[in-house]
């Protein structure tokens, strides 16, 4: 029997640094149950070249204030999304991807490090220096990290990633899955609370690990 938690999520979507505490309660009962996690790379905002206008800007942090009050996740608000701010998730993203192929245990933990970065700490994680940095503060090597970051391959990957979410016709996130021999079911498409979902993912692990 293969089984595994498929977690699709953008590093730079607000409503996955909210849906944060619930996911993390949701692998660790996964995990507990001898399922692992894998992480899919949505690609929210790819391929912008321009900054943000402001009413673009407007908009997204009022985003951000609905998120804050839903879920009570910190944002810093003060200098958020600067002028010239050019929002594209892909490097966010790619940083997942080149870290999952390295160490994927390590992946949920540089996934935390940019969504806290973001978020909480105002950092631009659009920047390659910046997502080394934290790489190397989640756990790995920084030269092997940024080698990987850099490399055609990793750039494919991600790409296939965003391709895999579109196909599947998944629009929003987080989205969570569950996968047993291929077969996908879904737990969530969606912010929601851990209860209902903890209920929800417990009976998929009692059949999954039954069988």
């Amino acid at each position: 029997m293969s089984a595994r938690l498929l977690y699709v999520m953008d590093p730079m979507c607000s409503w996955c640094w909210g849906f944060a505490p619930v996911a993390q309660a949701l692998i660790e009962q996964a995990q507990a149950a001898g399922v692992e996690l894998h992480l899919v790379v949505g690609g929210l905002r790819t391929g912008n070249s321009a900054a943000l206008e402001p009413s673009t800007r407007r908009y997204i942090l009022e985003h951000w204030q609905a998120v804050a009050d839903a879920t009570g996740q910190p944002f810093n608000f003060e200098g958020a999304l600067p002028e010239g701010f050019v929002y594209d998730c892909e490097p966010a993203c790619r940083a997942i991807v080149a870290a999952r192929t390295l160490s994927p245990q390590k992946t949920w933990g540089l996934l935390k490090r940019i969504q806290q970065a973001f978020y909480a700490e105002g950092r631009d994680v659009t920047q390659s220096s910046v997502l080394v940095e934290l790489a190397e503060q989640a756990g790995l090597p920084r030269a092997e990290f940024a080698a990987a970051f850099d490399s055609v391959e990793q750039q494919a990957a991600t790409a296939a990633d965003f391709t895999w979410v579109q196909d599947l016709g998944i629009a929003g996130f987080p989205t969570l899955l569950a996968e047993r021999n291929g077969q996908l079911a879904l737990l969530t498409n969606g912010y929601q609370p851990l209860e209902p979902l903890s209920e929800l993912l417990g009976r998929w692990l009692d059949r999954a690990t039954s069988a």
